[in-house]
């Protein structure tokens, strides 16, 4: 992006990367997004929901599963108050890099505040880390469409997807020649959009069908626990069904996903008429967010029980054992199959203008360049098809981008930002919660990732004494 011509020295130099990034997501015109588009807290606190429901809530039935419904409940609330204050240290320091004159900007952008921070290289790290986990998460994207489609295999069990259901097992019901379709004739037309306003009514439409998967899933469990197929779901971890007492932490970067949002935080601040209103959203949003979380995760568990697969549409086959029509079982993994396929260009649109920054600083806004926004958009999609095949399981691609780049974004720049207090606005006690942040987030994500190192292991070294007795 080009700089604005109010700059000056280092400090302009630090957030100039990232400038593209405080659009606003909806924006209704190209002028005044920046500085108070006129929206409402609700319409911010709708924007903030969106964000943070995505694939997430497909793992915390499995999350629940090995924690127990009290453990992942307090999990689920602990985190959501952690990013509630993660997110008021980002906006205490929004704009604290300019006075008088003008201001930057990258100034009122995450990736501008880390600049102000840590210089030129702190804003390059957070568009590094923003853009890993957006790929992360749409290749889950992907992945769940695929597991929906074309079924999946895990814990030994084979779950039909709806094409597989209806026709057999068919090389065109296959999961590469599915997501090939998907990728090219669906997901490419509404990628391809130049401006994001174009899909406000796409993203509403996603939103009501996240709403409807909600209802028919909450209502299949209710009926099972009525008809006595459903029993209910233990409250405390069972140790017994655990390799290791540490399996516990494997679920914490599975929820920290779940909240992870921070890169959105301030385009959507962008359009507010006034900016103060977007802690207010933030905590709104957050509390509404984090009991669907935990609805979805106890009706989940409630359905499945141990039976929970990480992504929890796939359960909803013929398997489920729920006794109610599968044409309703089809109902709840096709709408929200459908919810992501809506909301995939969105955060599409973010990654692409991070990995645009980071690849060609400085150049002319990327919408303005057909062949460059053009390429950089078939090249992405290309990569997030690659590695939606060769990823099988969003469990693990879940642990491991939690337990690093998610945390990270989430708990531990925002952390860092105060401890570095660049402006001397953090109180002791702001220094002491950003110290015990981001020391949790370390500890358990590193005990977290040892532990599916271990168990990957494990599994192969029992894969191997099996086909060696054979």
């Amino acid at each position: 992006m080009t700089p604005p011509a109010r700059t000056s020295g280092k400090r302009a130099d630090a957030g100039a990367s990232a400038g593209a990034i405080d659009e606003p997501l909806l924006p209704e015109s190209s002028a005044g997004g920046r500085h108070g588009g006129g929206a409402s807290v609700s319409g911010a606190v709708f924007n903030v929901s969106t964000s943070i429901v995505g694939a997430g809530i497909m793992s915390i039935p499995a999350a629940m599963r090995v924690l127990g419904v009290v453990p992942a409940a307090l999990l689920i609330a602990a985190v959501a108050a952690l990013a509630d204050v993660s997110v008021e240290f980002m906006l205490r320091y929004t704009g604290r890099g300019w006075g008088g004159g003008g201001k930057d900007e990258a100034a009122t952008s995450y990736a501008g505040t880390m600049g102000d921070a840590f210089g030129r290289a702190g804003a390059a790290l957070l568009n590094v880390f923003v853009a890993l986990t957006t790929t992360g998460t749409l290749v889950v994207y992907l992945i769940i469409i695929g597991d929906v489609m074309s079924g999946s295999v895990g814990g030994g069990d084979e779950h039909a997807g709806v094409l597989q259901e209806l026709f057999g097992a068919r090389w065109w019901t296959g999961r590469q020649f599915v997501l090939l379709v998907t990728a090219v004739f669906v997901l490419l037309p509404l990628v391809l959009r130049r401006r994001v306003d174009s899909l406000r009514f796409t993203s509403a439409i996603s939103i009501l069908l996240a709403v409807v998967f909600m209802l028919i899933s909450s209502g299949i469990a209710l009926y099972a626990l009525f008809k006595g197929t459903a029993t209910m779901p233990r409250m405390f971890p069972d140790f017994s069904r655990l390799s290791s007492p540490f399996e516990l932490f494997t679920a914490v970067p599975v929820i920290v996903v779940a909240f992870t949002f921070h890169f959105n935080v301030h385009p959507i601040r962008a359009e507010l008429s006034k900016t103060s209103d977007m802690k207010v959203a933030v905590r709104v949003s957050l509390v509404l967010c984090a009991a669907i979380y935990a609805a979805v995760g106890f009706f989940g568990f409630l359905l499945f029980g141990d039976a929970t697969m990480a992504d929890v549409l796939a359960n909803f086959d013929r398997s489920s054992g729920a006794g109610v029509p599968q044409a309703l079982n089809d109902a709840a993994r096709l709408s929200y199959a459908l919810h992501l396929v809506l909301v995939f260009p969105l955060l599409l649109f973010s990654l692409r203008v991070n990995v645009d920054e980071l690849l060609f600083p400085g150049r002319r806004p990327l919408a303005a360049d057909t062949r460059r926004f053009v390429s950089l958009t078939a090249v992405l999609m290309a990569v997030l098809y690659v590695l939606a095949i060769a990823i099988p399981s969003i469990w693990t691609l879940f642990e491991y981008s939690g337990s690093t780049f998610a945390v990270t974004i989430s708990l531990i720049f925002p952390g860092a930002i105060v401890l570095r207090d660049v402006h001397g606005i953090a109180k002791r006690k702001d220094k002491a919660l950003a110290a015990t942040m981001i020391v949790l987030a370390v500890v358990t994500s590193s005990i977290a990732i040892a532990s599916n190192i271990m168990s990957s292991i494990s599994d192969e070294d029992r894969g191997g004494h099996v086909a060696g007795r054979r």
